[in-house]
């Protein structure tokens, strides 16, 4: 697995839950470094590993810890480059959900190794859309709703949100109703500025 994956991770148990249970992650999962090289690439049973520690150790059921993933991928303050590439996809939730299908691409733009998800949208009416998630390793589908639900808050829209089960191919489905796309005021968003 990217070494991009792991080191988010780690960022993420080390910024909502400090060094020291890092620490405890690493010890149980036996890893033989403190830190993941985010460039490198690493077997795919360590991230398990990790993620698995990292589980047992916060005792959290891994679908809301992954959710807890997506959420900080799009809420940390260090990590407004991603919240800007997803922002770009348009003016309001709406038009982020048709674009989800191109997130792929876009972040093999700026890490042409990442193992990108694959992602489709189906909308079902016209609120109701059905996300299907495939990727190398279980559990995007926990990790695309935790993105969606901090997106929905970041446009102001109102969106319930729950997982749909996994089809027989591996498939991760997520479902969406969207009931408001203008529910409050969302976060400031500029093309023109590297700022929030």
């Amino acid at each position: 697995m990217h070494g991009m994956v792991n080191r988010a991770l780690q960022g993420f148990v080390t910024a909502t839950y400090g060094t020291e249970i890092w620490a405890e992650v690493r010890s149980q999962a036996a890893l033989p470094f403190d830190d993941f090289e985010a460039m490198l690439v690493y077997p795919d049973a360590m991230t398990m590993a990790c993620f698995q520690a990292t589980a047992h150790v916060l005792h959290k059921h891994p679908n809301a810890l992954l959710e807890d993933i997506g959420t900080w991928l799009v809420t940390d303050e260090h990590l407004e480059p991603l919240r800007r590439l997803l922002r770009f996809s348009g003016p309001g939730f709406l038009d982020f959900l048709y674009a989800i299908e191109e997130l792929g691409e876009r972040g093999h733009l700026a890490l042409p190794d990442l193992d990108m998800p694959q992602i489709t949208l189906e909308r079902l009416d016209p609120s109701n859309f059905r996300i299907r998630v495939r990727w190398a390793l279980p559990g995007m589908g926990p990790i695309v709703m935790g993105c969606l639900r901090a997106m929905a808050d970041d446009y102001g829209a109102l969106a319930l949100l729950e997982l749909g089960g996994i089809d027989p191919d591996g498939t991760e489905v997520v479902h969406v109703q969207l009931l408001d796309t203008a529910f409050s005021r969302g976060r400031s968003f500029d093309l023109g500025n590297a700022r929030p």
